[in-house]
């Protein structure tokens, strides 16, 4: 089950937030990790995970892994800004790097799921919301089966979310087609930078 954090602040600048969002396998990944080579001047947050490394994954720069107990004790005691449960892992968004640099006017992106979107926007609703979309569901499907990263089980699992998710675009401001990596980086960081 998610957690509902607090609303935040109201000194913190959440309208310099924007908060990527979009299903499993859509390239959200890959977009952010153009946009930090790109324009490191935009900060992104890293996320907390239950979900053991992927290889190639780095410690402290794709995500901070915990186990249950330690992600049990930022829940309880208010550090996470969103988390959920995905696919049988959890997720999270720690707070106060999230607030502290909105607090000094940097640019801040969110790279998270549906339900932990849905959660920065009860506690930060002046933030902006993009939905990055496959360019078909077919090409979705395809990038799924072929990663080759999960078992099977976690695939399917996948693709009935990705589902649930992509009905959920118009609860977004905006909404990205990733039919070119170049293109939707460019569109974000012009969104970002347009962010008053």
């Amino acid at each position: 089950m998610a957690g509902d954090p607090e609303v935040a602040p109201k000194t913190v600048a959440a309208h310099r937030l924007v908060v990527l969002s979009g299903p499993s396998g859509v390239g959200k990944s890959t977009v952010v990790a153009r946009l930090r080579a790109d324009h490191p001047d935009i900060w992104q947050s890293v996320s907390l995970t239950t979900r053991p490394p992927r290889p190639g994954e780095v410690e402290g720069l794709h995500y901070v892994f915990t186990d249950d107990a330690g992600f049990d004790a930022r829940v309880a005691s208010g550090a996470l800004l969103e988390w959920a449960e995905f696919a049988g892992y959890r997720y999270g968004t720690p707070r106060k790097p999230v607030t502290d640099r909105l607090q000094l006017g940097v640019p801040v992106l969110l790279e998270i799921e549906l339900e932990g979107a849905r959660q920065v926007r009860r506690a930060m609703p002046a933030a902006r919301f993009v939905f990055l979309a496959p360019p078909s569901w077919e090409v979705l499907a395809a990038r799924l089966t072929g990663r080759g990263t999960d078992p099977d089980e976690v695939v399917r699992r996948r693709l009935e979310r990705a589902r649930v998710e992509l009905a959920a675009a118009p609860e977004f401001d905006v909404v990205m087609i990733n039919d070119d990596v170049r293109t939707v980086c460019d569109q974000l960081v012009a969104l970002v930078r347009s962010t008053p």
